[in-house]
């Protein structure tokens, strides 16, 4: 089975300030490591994703919110997120790779890898944070929902806590959110405490990583507390948000997750979610090299599985 990489240079149009970590050479990096692993090409289907619609955007951002990002001219949302020339349509199309993504499920289609920046899982209903605009992964989940996709996991490895994804369907019955995060450490929530609201009450599961926390205990967690949660879920479809700040040498944290560590935690994802539908979005990684090795090392993984 072929992995789809939903991809477009127009992801290359979000310009950062000099200096600035998520910056256009994450992707770029990215792309040079897949090119040059010719014996990974034949495992790989390369699909242009769609420009989401303010409709597809609103499905969980206020309409007041992307009106403002729409009308907002360049410079800083907040301390962390930066507003290029090209960086409104760069959002739109990174939420509308998942879509893409969702669109194009099939027998034979089954798994996504959606190359994008901005990411996403920062971005709450109406603000930009942590170099997100808009939340793709959660764009991405309300299409699934409205496709009939009824029960919906979303596992999010990226050292920073996803405060946005974890509000925006903390009353949600229907849509589980699992992190593993380093803490402290920005933004300050998923706090184990944090399990949802009403009905929802059981359907978020934060499990805060001290820092050095390395590759044995994300293992240990993966296999114990994300397969156990994933098995009761029983969900329909699976989302990945796929942040690689995680490993070992990234600069904006302090994990010691090596590659064959990572290898491990992509490899129980993949097996526990054998049957259904898996699309990965990319989130943090800073870390050029590790940043790179990581994606081709999930490329392979889901290539394999």
């Amino acid at each position: 089975m072929k992995v789809i990489l939903v991809y477009d240079d127009i992801f290359l149009q979000h310009h950062t300030p000099a200096f600035h970590p998520e910056s256009v050479d994450r992707l770029k990096a990215i792309l040079k490591a897949i090119r040059e692993r010719r014996d990974l090409e034949k495992s790989i289907e390369w699909i242009k994703p769609k420009q989401a619609t303010r409709e597809e955007i609103t499905l969980v951002h206020d309409a007041s919110y992307f009106d403002y990002i729409m009308n907002s001219k360049p410079g800083y949302l907040d301390s962390d997120t930066y507003l290029s020339e090209g960086s409104k349509e760069a959002a739109l199309y990174a939420a509308g790779a998942v879509i893409t993504a969702v669109e194009n499920i099939s027998s034979d289609r089954k798994r996504f890898f959606c190359l994008v920046r901005p990411p996403g899982h920062h971005a709450e209903r109406n603000e930009a944070m942590g170099f997100c605009i808009f939340n793709n992964v959660a764009i991405g989940a309300c299409y699934a929902k409205k496709k009939g996709y009824e029960r919906i996991y979303i596992v999010d490895f990226d050292v920073h806590h996803g405060n946005g994804t974890q509000h925006i369907f903390e009353y949600d019955p229907d849509v589980f959110y699992f992190s593993t995060h380093q803490s402290p450490l920005y933004p300050g929530t998923g706090k184990s405490s944090e399990k949802g609201y009403g009905n929802a009450e059981g359907t978020i599961l934060n499990v805060p990583l001290k820092p050095g926390a390395g590759d044995q205990e994300l293992m240990e967690i993966y296999n114990n507390d994300f397969v156990n949660s994933f098995k009761k879920f029983n969900p329909h479809i699976l989302f990945v948000s796929a942040g690689y700040d995680l490993r070992d040498k990234d600069p904006l944290a302090s994990l010691n997750v090596t590659k064959e560590g990572l290898r491990e935690i992509i490899k129980i994802i993949l097996n526990t979610a054998k049957e259904l539908p898996i699309i990965f979005s990319l989130e943090g990684g800073y870390n050029l090299s590790s940043l790179s090795e990581s994606v081709v090392i999930t490329v392979e993984e889901m290539w394999k599985s």
